[in-house]
């Protein structure tokens, strides 16, 4: 895979050759993507029809060198206007794009190459360069904004004379030497530090278009060009004063609030991050002569056998071999305490082995392994738009062409007054009416929000989700799989005349551990749990079981035992409200074995966590109604329906939302497709949700229901911080354009606002990060 290599910039393993040194920004390098094994690295297919027609496939790609809402407008454009792109949508938050394009029309090196001719760098996200061109960009920015900073101090040294004396107090030479120090130290601010603003506003106007870097680098061109004329020539128009302590401040002020973003939005997408990335390079691969090679994990397949030492993350989906060892998944599914695996047992890519070498085989490599999966759920969350956000990144261009005509009107109105005023004026202008708080104002909240659910162990699949969870009215559970576990508890025993619970229950036991069914295995763990007699299994002969019906065996003794149904051990129909399993012999019957569903331990908890919230919990089931009605007295939801198909379901479900009420669903994921997609918004609840076809906008990974009270909260907390940014946005240019169209506002303060208001959106989202508690 020349060209994942060629861009990771990463040194090769075992048995692959050294790789080219890419072409940073080059049509070359988009040549090598591709091929198909290049682009399944940052891609996957959405759907391959019968017939041989080609897939649509979904690629997920980070966006070098944008900065606000207009660029991810503009990227977008280009994406769309190329031939073959279905679907384009780019993050002004947290600068990732998702575009789905017909493989019979295109391929990715021709849509790379229309975001390049508009400007920017596409990269694949799932590539490791894509992390080490941020790295370099944060360390580069870090740079521009320590030149700034330095030579701002030295500026403010230099100007600080003019502003502690009267008029003439001054020698008129030392004044102008002032000056002269002044624009020598601006030089390196504007060459240097400058550069990004005004390489990306001549490439706007090349492409005859506006960002925020226009207005931007229009206010510190103008800026310097006014103070060096001043400089140039005292007695001139301009020369009563100049502002190099002002345009170092506002580009300081401006660097300082770009590269505070920047670490923020990492931090923000820490968890999409860390999942991305969360795969060794290379593995640990028996060969055919029993010999270990250690090869990249692209050369896995399923079958083979391989070595995960402990601190290494295991490379696909499998059982363990041989040893045994602790694993850490919290990452992927929000489970905090290390789990035990031994061998035969099952393990997940990209959960951690912590403490003992194990043989592994691969059972699911790349796409479909559960870690592929729930990287491309929290992929699509991370370039989804919710409505607010959408609605802010179409007012975003407008709204600088408004800025750079009010800027030229309120310059013509100072003119005739003073021109280095009014130009200063202008210059303020430009500077503090930036839409970038308005822009991040949504997507960064949700972010921030959606990575803190995901460690908690609930993937976000649509960001629009969060907005539409924290207004939900009702909240509809299925039973099975969401509220009671997969498996069932004994109860009760029945036993005839003579006959012992232990023994019953020993007898039963060894009848049950030949059986898969759910019943059987309650009642193994039942025995196993007693100890004593009961767990001690009984010899037996010709063990077998009869599907639908149960389980049949002999004893050494010639003893024929069942165990199963009423019907297959001759006994009249019984009543009873929970699952019921037989045992008899040629005499009868000999016990009855009372099962219930286990009701998680949460259940209750989290029905009134959401009951406390003002949300009406119902249960709607297709077990039988008195089932139902059980799981509902023990969770305490009044309005238990039993007995009900999917149809009703969805019926139940369409006749609430017609009432007026905005209802969530929680379902298994398994035969809940409808309802789970008629609802406004849905929860697909338990590990053995198929991730890729879930119709759910949150699939919960973690095994607690109290996950589903936990996200509820977090939407309202997300809504409330998106509502307080957007105030603030709002508020912020409110004031600031009548202040700095009056001249109350100098040009440093106008770069000091604008990058206080972007970094108080970010900061303010930040706090959602951290989920609270039971999220």
């Amino acid at each position: 895979m020349q060209a994942a290599r060629a861009l990771s910039h990463q040194p090769l393993r075992t048995e692959v050759a050294a790789p080219r040194a890419p072409l940073a920004g080059c049509a070359e390098d988009f040549e090598l993507l591709d091929e198909r094994d290049e682009w399944l690295e940052f891609s996957r297919p959405l759907d391959a029809p019968p017939g041989g027609a080609p897939a649509r496939w979904e690629s997920t790609v980070v966006f070098e060198g944008m900065h606000c809402a207009a660029c991810a407008a503009t990227i977008e454009q280009a994406l769309r206007g190329t031939p073959g792109v279905a679907e384009a949508d780019v993050s002004a938050a947290s600068h990732r794009g998702r575009v789905v394009w017909d493989e019979g029309a295109t391929r990715p090196s021709a849509w790379m190459r229309a975001v390049l001719r508009a400007g920017y760098r596409p990269l694949p996200a799932h590539g490791a360069l894509a992390s080490a061109q941020r790295q370099a960009e944060t360390r580069q920015m870090l740079w521009r904004l320590g030149v700034a900073g330095l030579c701002m101090m030295q500026v403010m040294m230099y100007a600080a004379p003019a502003y502690f004396t009267a008029p003439g107090e001054i020698e008129p030479g030392i004044v102008h030497l002032l000056r002269w120090a002044q624009w020598v130290l601006s030089i390196p601010v504007v060459l240097f530090s400058c550069q990004p603003f005004f390489r990306n506003a001549l490439r706007d106007l090349r492409l005859r278009r506006v960002s925020m870097d226009l207005p931007v680098a229009l206010g510190m061109l103008i800026t310097f060009v006014v103070s060096s004329l001043g400089t140039f020539e005292p007695d001139g128009l301009f020369g009563h004063e100049v502002y190099f302590d002002s345009l170092t401040m506002f580009v300081f002020f401006l660097l300082a609030g770009r590269w505070l973003e920047l670490r923020l939005r990492d931090r923000t997408a820490g968890a999409l991050e860390a999942l991305m990335h969360r795969l060794p390079e290379s593995v640990l691969r028996r060969g055919a002569a029993g010999d270990w090679q250690r090869v990249s994990i692209r050369r896995l397949r399923v079958g083979d056998v391989v070595r995960v030492l402990p601190g290494e993350a295991f490379p696909a989906d499998g059982a363990i071999l041989a040893g045994a060892t602790s694993v850490d998944e919290a990452l992927l599914t929000g489970e905090s305490t290390p789990l035990a695996r031994g061998v035969g047992e099952a393990v997940i890519a990209g959960s951690h082995n912590l403490t003992a070498p194990v043989e592994l085989r691969v059972d699911q490599v790349g796409a479909d392994t559960r870690y592929a999966q729930i990287v491309a759920l929290m992929a699509q969350a991370s370039t989804s738009k919710p409505h607010v956000a959408q609605l802010a990144d179409r007012l975003a261009k407008p709204f600088l062409i408004f800025v750079l005509l009010a800027a030229g009107l309120a310059c013509a109105w100072w003119w005739p007054a003073d021109p280095a005023r009014a130009l200063m004026i202008a210059v303020a202008i430009l500077v503090v009416t930036c839409p970038c708080a308005l822009s991040l104002a949504t997507p960064a909240a949700m972010l921030a929000s959606a990575g803190a659910l995901a460690r908690e162990g609930t993937l976000v699949r649509r960001l629009q989700a969060l907005e539409t969870l924290a207004g939900v009215s009702d909240m509809v559970f299925d039973k099975t799989g969401t509220l009671t576990r997969d498996a069932f508890v004994l109860e009760r025993v029945e036993v005839r005349a003579g006959v012992s619970r232990a023994a019953a229950l020993r007898l039963a036991a060894t009848l049950a551990q030949g059986s898969l069914h759910p019943v059987s295995r309650a009642i193994a763990q039942a025995a196993h749990a007693e100890g004593g007699e009961a767990a001690l299994p009984l010899q037996v002969t010709g063990l077998r079981e009869l599907a639908g019906q149960g389980v049949e065996a002999r004893t050494t003794d010639g003893r024929m035992l069942r165990l199963g149904s009423a019907a297959f051990c001759g006994l009249p129909a019984g009543t009873a409200e929970g699952p019921v399993s037989h045992l008899c012999d040629e005499r009868g019957w000999v016990a009855s074995f009372h099962l219930r569903e286990d009701l998680r331990e949460d259940a209750r908890a989290t029905v009134h966590a959401l009951q406390a919230g003002g949300v009406r919990v119902r249960l709607l089931s297709g077990d039988r109604p008195e089932a139902a009605a059980r799981v509902g007295r023990l969770a305490g939801i009044a309005d238990a329906q039993g007995g009900c198909s999917p149809a009703e379901k969805l019926a139940a479900l369409r006749q609430a939302q017609q009432a007026g009420a905005r209802v969530a669903m929680v379902g298994d994921g398994l035969n809940d497709g409808p309802v789970l997609a008629g609802a406004d918004v849905s929860f697909a609840f338990g590990r053995a949700v198929p991730l890729a076809r879930a119709q759910a906008d949150f699939v919960v990974l973690a095994e607690r229901v109290a996950t589903i009270a936990g996200t509820h909260r977090q939407a309202r907390r997300t809504m409330r911080i998106v509502r307080q940014n957007l105030g603030w946005a709002a508020a912020y240019n409110a004031v600031g354009v009548p202040l700095a169209m009056l001249g109350w506002m100098p040009a440093w303060a106008a770069g000091l606002g604008m990058a206080a208001s972007s970094l108080l959106v970010v900061l303010n989202a930040l706090r959602l990060a951290r989920a609270q508690e039971g999220a």
